[in-house]
């Protein structure tokens, strides 16, 4: 019987099998972020030192404000960036952090500098960290507390997931994002579909994405429920790896090169569970909800509460619809939108900013739009190519790096009842500001509604 990838590479990283189904695993990368700071300062404070420090990379990328200049929203957050900055000099761990042109989304910068790779068991303390199994590395979000015996051991306690495979086949029409496939899969297994369950996606509509692609389609795992998603690494992975600042280099390139291609899944391989999905009939996608599986092709209607049976299901759609002050029935693209958000570890890398620049060119907002890089390589590759002058030109803002409006804790935020088109991961009630209403979508589609002030099927314009 053939084994998985995600099998492989477990099998790969594990120390000791513990009781109760726990399994001891070794860890290869850990990135760190500002939210790593209380861990930082309890290793300290018991004495330790971090066991391996060359094999953790820190950036401050949630708290950073990305107005141009801004300071800290706060003392509290100040110190947080302070603290991780004096704590990684003390360890020893190479840190990307204020005036350094690498720094931004921990997510971004990890696959941009090489320090995600096939085959890795990659941890951070935050739950995108899905996004890395894009390059077919077994990458997942972990709490405060596995944040700091990972420090201290290089070591994390797991309980094996189930496996579940998620196929995309077909071709993908014009218009069409990885964003809106992702949403698709969400819509389709439910934001508690992938529970308990390490997805791969696989798939002709897969395999044709760019890395910045499947990135984005790795990243929403989490919001199925998955503890992470991946993809099989191949000729598109190690182009995109080649040459990055920490990837193997010469001898050691050939030799990691060999393990990568032995890594995907084999052809008679069993998962846990098969879902299908066909590439044509996959639209561009807006959520309605507050629930990222709460999504419809930009075509349908907002849906009626009374038309589902179930009676839970009935009353979390009310409750939804409520908060986001919409009426059973309307068309998707006669709701208005109040701002636009282009950002996040989901959508700021710079294929993401040229598609949305494609829909901004020639054109105005509307609406208060905001476009967020990555990373501050990313924002310097975009002013290259001129996408800023035209975010600029067409009365976006053009912005550092960072995560911005994507996650409300750093005080950009919308204001209570704004209604906001965003390219981040998460529609919870007051992720982007008290009382603020999220729309996801993707980049185009986002910018699409900035310049008309609704939701808007981006294929026409």
């Amino acid at each position: 019987m053939g084994t998985t990838m995600f099998e492989k590479i477990w099998a790969r990283h594990v120390v000791a099998e513990g009781p109760g189904g726990q399994t001891l695993l070794y860890v290869d990368r850990h990135l760190l972020h500002e939210g790593s700071t209380a861990a930082l300062v309890r290793l300290a404070g018991s004495g330790r030192r971090v066991r391996r420090p060359d094999l953790s990379f820190a950036t401050a990328d949630h708290y950073v404000l990305t107005s141009p200049g801004a300071p800290a929203p706060d003392a509290e957050i100040g110190s947080m960036v302070a603290s991780l900055t004096a704590h990684t000099a003390q360890q020893g761990i190479v840190f990307f952090g204020r005036g350094d042109v690498r720094r931004g989304i921990v997510h971004v910068i990890g696959p941009e500098q090489g320090l995600t790779l096939p085959g890795m068991l990659l941890v951070c303390g935050d739950s995108h960290t899905a996004t890395h199994g894009a390059f077919g590395a077994l990458a997942f979000g972990i709490g405060s507390s596995e944040v700091e015996h990972v420090l201290a051991t290089q070591t994390l306690w797991q309980r094996k997931p189930k496996t579940l495979r998620v196929t995309v086949d077909g071709r993908l029409a014009a218009g069409v994002a990885a964003k809106d496939v992702i949403l698709a899969i969400i819509a389709t297994i439910g934001a508690a579909g992938g529970v308990g369950h390490a997805i791969e996606y696989a798939g002709s509509a897969i395999r044709a994405m760019s890395m910045a692609e499947r990135m984005t389609v790795c990243n929403m795992s989490i919001e199925a429920g998955a503890r992470c998603g991946m993809v099989a690494p191949d000729e598109t992975t190690f182009a995109y790896v080649r040459g990055r600042p920490f990837a193997p280099a010469g001898d050691a390139w050939a030799q990691a090169l060999g393990l990568w291609q032995s890594l995907p899944s084999d052809p008679d391989a069993l998962f846990d569970r098969e879902v299908r999905l066909d590439a044509a009939d996959i639209a561009p996608t807006v959520t309605w909800g507050t629930s990222p599986q709460d999504a419809l092709p930009i075509t349908e209607r907002v849906p009626d509460p009374a038309a589902v049976a179930d009676p839970v299901r009935r009353a979390s759609l009310a409750r939804a619809l409520a908060y986001m002050g919409l009426a059973a029935g309307v068309p998707l693209t006669d709701v208005k939108v109040d701002r636009a958000f282009i950002g996040s570890c989901t959508n700021s890398r710079l294929d993401d900013l040229r598609a949305a620049a494609a829909v901004a060119k020639g054109r105005r907002a509307v609406v208060p739009a905001w476009v967020v890089p990555g990373s501050g390589l990313v924002k310097q590759a975009a002013e290259a190519e001129g996408l800023d002058r035209i975010f600029l030109a067409a009365g976006f803002e053009w912005r550092e790096a960072g995560c911005s409006m994507c996650v409300g804790m750093n005080g950009e935020t919308a204001r209570a009842g704004e209604r906001v088109a965003s390219t981040s991961n998460r529609n919870f009630e007051g992720r982007q500001g008290k009382g603020a209403r999220t729309h996801l979508m993707s980049p185009a589609m986002a910018a699409a509604a900035a310049v008309t002030g609704r939701l808007t099927d981006v294929r026409r314009l």
